[in-house]
């Protein structure tokens, strides 16, 4: 097989990481009881709860549109609604998943700046209508970090936690770059999860370091019940559990999940310090994580696709993202700013 160059398209472009890759490979060892009942499972699952300082109830799955929206269906009826960001993943790529899963509970859209949610928004969906005609709230969906790279606060997040709680709404948070987050905040997982009102999270493994494997984290532990048949129901119960599981336990055994996110949020912040000193090209949201958004001419942007340069536009005309990964390099950082510099000269 070809050796394929970095490209910046996706953190989920990246390989294993060597913890993960590690761990399945030991896991690979004689045999294991199936469906989860296994040791690495186990060890996993406790390892969660050690660092997110709680006892709560751990599922994995093999990608995260099914942690989503299994996890939305868990907290929903099928005549509720789902308040999001109008550019959060659950509504722009998700295919119609969670409310799939749900049976029909509805996603209901909110606006707000670079990509967050603020309480004024979630307050005027939910006060919109109250009559049995409208789907009722019921929950409201956060993404950290952002599609556009950016991150909630734990004072915003607290703000969202008490419209939450006037309302008697679930919160569910869609943690995709959820590790990112954490390092870029220096804040523990616990603070910015369950201590500022989050019920469920969706932790991505697949952009961290694994090959596949979220896993679904239920802080409030009610809201779990019965949730391994739905994973069984919709294909998600791992027959080799063992081999979603101990990737993970390598990644947070060893310290690896922090490391790459680590890794991959300075890189990003070395290709935005790059592209700053570039007369033509504009940094379009504040870079806090591993992903830079920017505005390139057309002719730019053809000509980095011409060099076989792989990258998403979906954010508009002209807006691109590139994305870091753990095995993210600055050599390559380096030939993309410098085909970018010569595509403007």
């Amino acid at each position: 097989m070809v050796n394929n160059p970095e490209q910046f398209a996706s953190d989920n472009y990246s390989g294993i990481c060597p913890e993960a890759l590690e761990y399945m490979l030991k896991a690979n060892a004689g045999s294991s009881p199936a469906y989860g009942n296994d040791e690495w499972t186990q060890k996993a699952s406790d390892y969660f709860r050690q660092i997110f300082e709680t006892d709560c109830e751990v599922f994995f799955v093999f990608n995260g549109t099914a942690a989503n929206s299994l996890s939305l269906a868990a907290l929903c009826q099928s005549y509720h609604s789902v308040i999001c960001h109008e550019v959060a993943h659950i509504e722009t790529d998700e295919c119609g998943a969670p409310e799939f899963a749900s049976n029909g509970s509805k996603l209901l859209l909110a606006k707000g700046e670079v990509g967050k949610l603020n309480p004024a928004s979630v307050e005027a969906i939910v006060s919109k209508r109250a009559d049995i005609h409208f789907p009722k709230p019921k929950v409201i969906s956060l993404t950290q970090a952002t599609e556009l790279g950016t991150l909630y606060s734990i004072d915003e997040l607290l703000a969202i936690k008490a419209v939450a709680q006037k309302y008697n709404l679930k919160i569910h948070m869609d943690g995709a770059r959820f590790a990112n987050a954490v390092v870029a905040m220096n804040k523990t997982p616990a603070e910015i999860t369950w201590k500022s009102g989050v019920d469920v999270l969706c932790f991505c493994g697949t952009k961290n370091g694994t090959a596949m494997g979220e896993a679904i984290i239920f802080f409030n532990k009610s809201l779990a019940e019965d949730f391994a048949y739905r994973c069984k129901q919709a294909g998600q119960l791992a027959s080799k559990m063992r081999f979603i599981s101990a990737p993970w336990l390598g990644l947070l055994e060893s310290g690896a999940w922090l490391r790459n996110a680590r890794h991959a949020n300075e890189c990003a912040e070395y290709l935005e310090n790059q592209l700053l000193n570039i007369e033509g090209v504009e940094i379009l949201f504040p870079r806090q994580v591993n992903g830079v958004f920017v505005q390139l001419s057309e002719h730019t942007i053809n000509q980095l696709r011409a060099k076989n340069w792989q990258f998403y536009t979906f954010i508009g005309a002209g807006g691109v993202r590139f994305m870091c990964s753990w095995g993210t390099t600055k050599e390559r950082i380096d030939e993309l700013v410098a085909d970018i510099k010569t595509s403007i000269a």
